[in-house]
């Protein structure tokens, strides 16, 4: 369910964007760069070829909002207790808001509400299913798993490595608060001298939410639009069946209905920048073209999921992506089939072959 396989995607030549802060330093640790007043950008530690995410602080009468807190480890929370002495200049945080389940979103969550006695925001599916999904720590790999990844075409190794990593989730993210506070699409609420209003978004995450200022024209976009990189949708063992790429696409024509495109975007990886609806337009054209190239490559001969990386990625997949490859792949094979042009079957070994339909 992370963000990793975001850069392995096939992206052809990218819109035109503006990164108004490119020239500006950008944060470091306990740092901040103010990008419209009372709202300050951070950058927190991630492992892995994204390096960081960005966190938001906007003024919250006499202390401060934040908006996803990054992962749960001793250099992220130390990244943390510099920024409140330092950027946040000791002022308290009132509430924090986090986009979606994700670690790298809502993993110190749990301790930044249980330091400041504040409360969590988040829309109710993100919150239940992040419970749910922690509450597999230390659990044995489920059956249903394993015939999933056994039917996308697994050999033993991979299935021994996906028994040995499952129930890893939730070592990434501090214990939740028992209680939280429910976002819903639509509404409107203040954070200091401005109202904010939720933007949700599926596919990526069951809910995610996104938080819109029109007085300050800025857009805290999370994962829903990224402007170098494409999210990972993925098909999951919980929901073999699903599609969650419609709700995706989908997703992204909401936004560029509802978001005015001249916002300056702060999206939670790579820079602000402006040109959304460009980009919205450019990402749904990006999966739309890989659609094509798959419909093309099981027309020519049945295919099981793990054997389309190459219409799909634009590098080798090795074991450490091979997760995220996979449920990408089913997510677009599961597309097809809801639009009749592909079609599933499983032969006799528990293997799901695909087929133009």
């Amino acid at each position: 369910m992370h963000d990793g396989v975001e850069d392995i995607a096939v992206e052809v030549r990218k819109p035109r964007l503006d990164y108004p802060f490119e020239t500006a330093p950008t944060p470091g640790a306990g740092d901040a760069v103010e990008v419209a007043p009372g709202v300050l950008w951070l950058r927190q530690p991630l492992g892995g070829p994204l390096g960081f995410i960005n966190v938001w602080a906007l003024a919250d009468g006499e202390g401060w909002c934040i908006v996803d807190t990054g992962m749960q480890t001793r250099e992220t929370a130390q990244a943390w207790r510099e920024a409140f002495k330092g950027a946040l200049a000791g002022r308290p945080i009132t509430r924090v808001i986090v986009t979606h389940l994700h670690p790298d979103h809502i993993g110190l969550a749990g301790w930044m509400t249980r330091k400041f006695q504040c409360r969590l925001w988040m829309t109710r599916l993100e919150y239940i299913q992040c419970r749910m999904l922690v509450a597999d720590t230390g659990r044995e790999a489920p059956d249903d798993g394993l015939r999933f990844y056994v039917a996308a075409g697994w050999d033993e190794e991979m299935i021994d490595n996906y028994r040995a990593r499952f129930g890893g989730f939730g070592k990434a993210i501090y214990q939740l608060p028992d209680s939280y506070r429910r976002l819903t699409d639509g509404e409107v609420f203040r954070i200091g001298d401005h109202d904010w209003r939720v933007v949700t978004g599926n596919g990526h995450s069951p809910d995610h939410a996104c938080l819109w200022c029109e007085a300050l024209n800025l857009f805290i976009s999370g994962d829903q639009v990224l402007p170098r990189i494409s999210s990972n949708v993925s098909v999951f063992p919980t929901e073999p069946d699903g599609d969650p790429l419609t709700d995706w696409l989908n997703s992204l024509a909401k936004l560029k209905a509802t978001i005015p495109a001249d916002v300056l975007v702060l999206p939670a990886h790579n820079d602000p920048f402006y040109g959304v609806h460009a980009r919205l337009d450019h990402l749904a054209a990006g999966h739309e073209r890989q659609l094509a190239r798959l419909e093309k490559s099981i027309a020519e001969a049945p295919k099981r999921s793990i054997d389309v990386f190459g219409s799909l990625f634009a590098r080798p997949i090795g074991p450490e992506l091979m997760g995220m490859a996979t449920g990408e792949s089913l997510a677009h094979l599961n597309c097809l089939i809801g639009r009749g042009r592909a079609v599933a079957e499983t032969d006799g070994d528990g293997v799901t072959w695909y087929r133009a339909g």
